[in-house]
């Protein structure tokens, strides 16, 4: 069946056979310094 996973295939997989990647945080939060300076650039 289409909608059940093959147990055979899921049972051969090597989790050591995986790349290893790298994280990397793309979307960071502004520090309190530069909230603070943006606040007194608008005012």
């Amino acid at each position: 069946m289409a909608d059940k996973p093959d147990m055979e295939e899921i049972a051969s997989f090597h989790k050591a056979e995986l790349k290893k990647t790298g994280r990397q945080e793309k979307n960071t939060l502004p520090t309190k310094e530069t909230t603070e300076q943006e606040k007194s650039e608008i005012s």
